[in-house]
């Protein structure tokens, strides 16, 4: 089981762990995939340079809530290379979380574009697009080493926000917890190691927000109570 820390917020220590990550290869399939998508890309965006790497988190050294996501969009983060940053996931994350005040925005853009965010930092459990969205066991496995050093240069967490099962269960294993005691349910919280509470959400990926599965309000809910948790709001 992992201990929480509490050391300072050290942004230069992040910067050259997420320097180290963007030259990370250890997944053929995932790293074939990404520069793939980054060769042909979209119509849409065929006049840029996709970014085709892993992608770091981003955010406030000195968070107080993790937003953990399941992976990057091909054609989202695995492009502009920020996460949640091009692609509707992305503008429903971004819209709510400047709602709620913990970004200087409504929307990412790119990664020059100044946003800021208040006492939050995003990341996810695989730092690579993966085909179809969906990522193998043996890929997660080999991505929770990027998030254990992650989250230990981000010692005053206090609440994690899961998005989706995947997101959810790859933190539960970072603090040493089995799914089986902790389901994943929307809105669930969980007390995690530390002192530190997991929250639920479904993901905010196109398919359950145009579907009605995540409407804005809940989503706002879950954010609230996991920026409560994490003292951000009242």
């Amino acid at each position: 089981m992992r201990r929480v820390t509490t050391r300072p917020p050290d942004r230069r220590a992040l910067d050259r762990l997420h320097a180290r990550l963007e030259g990370c290869r250890a997944c053929p399939r995932l790293v074939a995939w990404r520069e793939e998508v980054g060769r042909t890309k979209k119509r849409a965006h065929r006049d840029e340079e996709y970014w085709a790497r892993p992608v770091p988190g981003f955010g406030d050294p000195a968070a107080k809530l993790l937003i953990f996501g399941l992976a990057p969009g091909a054609h989202g983060s695995n492009r502009t290379g920020r996460p949640f940053t091009g692609d509707a996931s992305g503008l429903f994350l971004y819209d709510a979380l400047f709602r709620a005040g913990l970004s200087s925005a409504p929307a990412s853009v790119h990664r020059a574009d100044g946003l800021e965010l208040r006492g939050v930092y995003i990341t996810a459990a695989v730092r690579c697009a993966p085909p179809a969205n969906r990522p193998t066991g043996t890929e997660i496995a080999a991505c929770a080493d990027w998030t254990a050093r992650e989250l230990e240069l981000l010692g005053g967490l206090r609440a994690c926000l899961a998005l989706g099962r995947i997101g959810h269960d790859a933190l539960l294993a970072h603090h040493g917890l089995r799914p089986a005691a902790h389901p994943f349910a929307h809105a669930a919280e969980h007390e995690l190691p530390g002192g530190r509470v997991l929250v639920d959400s479904y993901h905010v990926s196109r398919q359950n927000t145009n579907t009605g599965r995540l409407t804005r309000a809940m989503f706002d809910r879950a954010l609230r109570a996991a920026a409560r948790r994490a003292g951000l709001a009242p």
